[in-house]
């Protein structure tokens, strides 16, 4: 679930969550009812900071096309939190200045339940060529609220030259690996100042979203397969010890408290850490060669590591929806068939290494070459956990990030806090 351009972030290991915010419970809230996508004629496109610019090319096109209904973009901040806060505000007013809103996965359910977004007739929509787990998504209640617009799944980014030259011949599968390869390469001269590994530890979306998969990575959930709290575990606790342990050890920077998407990434392109958990939107943007990025060239991705063996990825990525309250709707959808369709989201890979939705570009020999990372990233994907929908998902999320964050900055213990989460959770959810 990602914030930024989209960022970027997200059942099993996953949190138990998926898109909502201190809404109405579930058992009080009205399903939503089916409407006529129907008006033509301009639409804005609500959406976080486009960090690539390619978002504007691709609406530059659209309205050169389409001279009586014209798109334009609305900003939002970088912050998924941020973003939501604004897209309810505006809801909640039933202001018609939003037509389509660049949804994070996790929010689907929230704003289909409070009737803040239309249903879209599943028959206007090839749902097959999208990966299944980003369909999975963008329903509610077996209807269909949002198109897959981009995946996420998150990746372990290094520094491969270091490992090289430190002698470590693999990225590492496990947590214990990882921490061994950085007391190697720290003891090189060309990584003096250097730390070991960061995510996005910042007490926001991002946290919940790394605390879910270092749960996950030690074998737990933060929910069971009934849907019900499953937080108070071993392979939980084990989870948020890794982080806290890292921090106290001094494996993770004290500054990555503060770290979100971006913070991070700049922290990685300036050279400044060995390992980082992140977004595929990060590779394009540290390739670069023109002095923004130290690590050009020098780096690789990997699946992230958990206790015995590989970990999984939450799912993240964003939907797209069309605010109920908008005036041209007929406009809006045709606007998103265009902007996910398998030509734009070619596009959107290219300028930015956003993960598309559209299944058969992970396959496509011209782009693997071009982005090594597909064949991991499409295997996170489809392994990843992910968030089911709950109605009060914020108030969930908020839970889960205040959980963490009092383990790793060693204000709790771990198992302090996932007691007192297990009964947090079990008053938030409803099976």
């Amino acid at each position: 679930m990602r914030r930024t351009p989209m960022a970027g972030l997200a059942a099993g290991l996953a949190l138990a969550l998926a898109a909502c915010g201190g809404g109405s419970d579930s058992k009080t809230t009205a399903q939503p009812k089916s409407g006529e996508l129907s008006g033509r004629g301009p639409i804005t496109f609500v959406t976080g900071k486009d960090l690539s610019g390619n978002l504007q090319k691709q609406i530059d096109t659209w309205n050169g096309q389409h001279p009586a209904e014209q798109a334009r973009v609305i900003e939002l901040p970088e912050d998924a939190d941020s973003q939501r806060q604004q897209m309810v505000q505006n809801a909640q007013t039933k202001s018609d200045a939003y037509t389509i809103l660049n949804l994070d996965v996790v929010w689907t359910g929230e704003f289909a339940a409070n009737r803040w977004v239309a249903e879209i007739p599943k028959s206007q929509i090839d749902l097959s060529k999208f990966l299944a787990p980003t369909v999975s998504t963008s329903q509610y209640r077996d209807k269909l609220y949002a198109v897959p617009s981009v995946s996420d799944g998150g990746l372990l980014y290094y520094r491969k030259d270091l490992l090289d030259k430190a002698g470590v011949k693999q990225a590492p599968k496990t947590w214990a690996e990882m921490f061994a390869a950085c007391d190697k390469v720290k003891a090189l001269p060309e990584a003096k100042g250097a730390s070991c590994y960061a995510g996005q530890f910042d007490k926001y979306e991002g946290l919940t979203v790394n605390a879910s998969e270092v749960i996950g990575g030690a074998g737990g959930s933060v929910l069971d397969a009934g849907g019900r709290p499953s937080v108070n575990t071993p392979q939980a606790k084990q989870g948020l010890d890794f982080l806290a342990e890292g921090f106290k050890k001094g494996y993770l920077p004290k500054e990555s408290l503060t770290y979100k998407e971006e913070e991070g990434r700049r922290a990685f392109q300036a050279g400044k850490l060995i390992f980082h958990r992140q977004w595929p939107y990060q590779y394009a943007l540290a390739e670069k060669t023109d002095g923004s990025s130290k690590v050009a060239g020098k780096f690789a991705v990997a699946p992230l590591p958990g206790l015995n063996g590989p970990g999984a990825s939450t799912l993240g990525g964003h939907n797209l929806a069309i605010s109920s309250f908008a005036k041209n709707k007929a406009t809006a959808l045709d606007f998103i068939k265009y902007i996910t369709g398998e030509e734009a989201e070619r596009a959107n890979l290219l300028a930015t290494s956003q993960a598309p939705a559209v299944a058969s570009l992970y396959d496509d020999p011209a782009l693997v070459k071009q982005f090594p990372y597909l064949p991991t990233l499409k295997a996170a994907i489809l392994n990843a956990k992910a968030r089911p929908v709950v109605v009060k998902y914020n108030d969930v999320s908020t839970a889960i990030q205040e959980a963490a964050y009092s383990v790793i900055t060693g204000k709790q213990t771990s198992d302090q806090a996932l007691t007192a989460l297990q009964t947090k959770l079990g008053t938030l959810i409803q099976p």
